[in-house]
C-alpha cells in the first residue's frame, strides 16, 4: 500500500508520544514492504515560507516532509488553527502525485481538518489516531488557563472565555470580579463563533473519516460521549518496540534507596511539581527522586524545579535522555509515577514501565487509570493532591512486601508489541479502505 502518515511533529526535534507513534508505525510499515511517507509540521512562525516551505528529509530510514509556514500572516489565524488551507492544498497535490491507498492521521494538532478534507476530495480512505483531544479543545489537553479540568458537554462560551483567558489581565479580573467578567464573555460573540464554527467543522471532518482509532477505552468514549464520531471508531492500544529484554536488563541495580522516578516531558501538565512537592513531604531520607525529562521546553517552569533540587539532595535532575537508554534508566528506578494533572490517553511512559517489570503510581482518572491497576501493578493517588502521592510513596518505602507484589504484577502486565499493533492496524486500514 502506498501510505501518507501525517503528524503534527517528528523526531528529532520534537519526540512526545504522538510523534514516536508516527515514527513507530510508519518504521514497522516499511518493514513490512509498504510505501510510506511521514508528513508533520515543523515550524509555524517561519518568515520566510511563502506560504507554505516543504523540506524532503528522512529519519532512521523512515522519508518525511516537514512543512513550514507562519500561522501569523494567515488571512484569518484563528480559523487556520484548526482548518489550514495551506496544509490541505499541499496534502491534496500530494495524494494525487503519490496514487495514495490511505491516509492515517494522528491527532489532528497543527495538521487541522483540512488533511482530512484533501483526503476526502482526493478520494483517498482516512484512518484517525485519537492521541489527544484536540478535534475537542484549541489546548489539546481539556486543562483550562485556570488549571482546572474541563468536561462535557463541550460549551463554546466556556471555550470563548478560556481562549481569553491566556492572557494574564483577563485571569486576574476574572479572579477578583467573576460576575462582571461573565457578562463581558457573554457579550463577545466573536470569539463564541469561532468555538461554535470550530466544532461544526472537525465534527463534519471526523463523521466523514471512515474509521478513528483510539489507544484507550477512555479517550474513545469521551469522543462518543461528545458526539465527535467517525463513521467506525476502534481501540487499539499502541506496541512497545524494546525488542527481547534480557532477565539482565528486568533485573535491578542494588540500591539502599527507593528509587522514584519521573520520565517525559518537563511540563506543568503533567504535574513534576506536584511529584516534587510530595517528596519534600517525605521526611525518610530513604528516597530519592530522579526526573528523567528534557527542560528546554518549558524553561521557567523547569528553573523552578532546579531550585527545589538545590535544596533537597533527594532530588535529582538528569535532563533529556535518548530512547535508547530507557532500559538502563528503567533499572536503577524501583517505581515510576505519572501524576498528569490532565486526562492522559494512553501513556507511552507506562507501558515502557510495565514492559521492565516496575510498577507505577499514577493520578487516579483518564487513561492513566485504566492502564494501572490500584494495587496490582501499580497504585493510584487522588489527582492534583501532593500529600496523597506522598502517602502512597511512603507505603512502599515502608513495606518491601508491596513494593514486591506490585513488582511482580507489573511483570505480569504485558503490553502489546509494536509488530501485533502493525498486524492489527493493517486488518483496520483494510476496513477502511473497504468502506470506501
Amino acid at each position: 500500500m502506498r501510505i501518507v502518515i501525517g503528524v503534527h511533529h517528528f523526531p528529532p526535534k520534537y519526540r512526545g508520544g504522538a510523534e514516536w507513534r508516527a515514527y513507530r508505525t510508519a518504521s514497522a510499515l516499511l518493514k513490512a514492504g509498504h510505501d510510506v511517507l511521514v508528513v508533520c509540521i515543523e515550524k509555524i512562525d517561519d518568515a520566510q515560507a511563502k506560504p507554505l516551505a516543504v523540506k524532503e528529509d528522512v529519519f532512521e530510514g523512515v522519508p518525511l516532509q516537514r512543512l513550514a509556514f507562519n500561522l501569523a500572516a494567515a488571512p484569518d489565524p484563528l480559523q487556520w488553527e484548526y482548518n489550514n488551507e495551506w496544509v490541505g492544498t499541499h496534502l491534496l497535490d500530494l495524494f494525487d502525485s503519490r496514487n495514495t491507498d490511505l491516509f492515517h492521521l494522528m491527532s489532528g494538532y497543527l495538521m487541522t481538518g483540512s488533511a482530512l478534507m484533501a483526503a476526502r476530495q482526493a478520494g483517498v480512505p482516512t484512518v484517525v489516531t485519537l492521541t489527544d483531544f484536540w478535534f475537542l479543545c484549541r489546548r489539546v489537553s481539556m486543562l483550562r488557563t485556570d488549571g482546572t479540568l474541563s468536561a462535557l458537554p463541550i460549551d463554546a462560551l466556556r471555550c470563548a472565555r478560556c481562549l481569553g483567558e491566556e492572557k494574564r489581565r483577563f485571569r486576574l479580573a476574572a479572579r477578583f470580579l467573576p460576575d462582571l467578567m461573565n457578562r463581558y464573555w457573554k457579550a463577545q460573540r466573536r470569539n463564541v463563533n469561532y468555538f461554535e464554527q470550530r466544532w461544526s467543522f472537525l465534527r463534519d471532518c471526523l463523521v466523514e473519516t471512515d474509521l478513528a482509532i483510539s489507544p484507550s477505552k477512555f479517550l474513545r468514549q469521551m469522543y462518543v460521549d461528545s458526539g465527535m464520531v467517525a463513521r467506525r471508531m476502534e481501540f487499539l492500544r499502541q506496541g512497545h518496540s524494546f525488542g527481547s529484554l534480557q532477565s539482565t536488563d528486568l533485573q535491578k541495580s542494588p540500591s539502599d534507596f527507593l528509587r522514584v522516578g519521573y520520565l517525559g516531558q518537563i511540563a506543568p501538565l503533567k504535574g513534576v511539581q506536584l511529584l516534587v512537592d510530595a517528596i519534600l513531604q517525605i521526611p525518610s531520607r530513604q528516597i530519592e527522586l530522579h526526573i528523567h525529562g528534557d527542560s528546554g521546553m518549558h524553561p521557567q517552569y523547569s528553573n523552578a524545579l532546579s531550585l527545589a533540587a538545590r535544596h533537597d539532595p533527594r532530588v535529582v535532575l538528569h535532563g533529556a535522555y535518548e530512547r535508547s537508554q530507557l532500559t538502563s534508566i528503567l533499572r536503577d528506578l524501583d517505581v515510576v509515577v505519572v501524576p498528569s494533572l490532565w486526562y492522559e490517553n494512553s501513556p507511552n511512559v507506562i507501558l515502557e514501565a510495565f514492559a521492565h517489570d516496575t510498577p507505577v503510581i499514577a493520578s487516579n482518572f483518564g487513561g492513566m487509570a485504566e492502564l494501572v491497576d490500584d494495587e496490582r501493578n501499580g497504585l493510584h493517588f487522588a489527582v492534583g493532591d501532593a500529600a496523597d502521592l506522598a502517602k502512597q510513596i511512603c507505603r512502599i518505602s515502608e513495606d518491601p512486601s508491596l513494593l514486591d507484589r506490585l513488582t511482580q504484577g507489573a511483570a505480569a502486565t504485558h503490553p502489546p508489541t509494536v509488530d501485533a499493533e502493525i498486524e492489527d492496524l493493517l486488518g483496520l486500514y483494510h476496513l477502511a479502505m473497504h468502506r470506501t
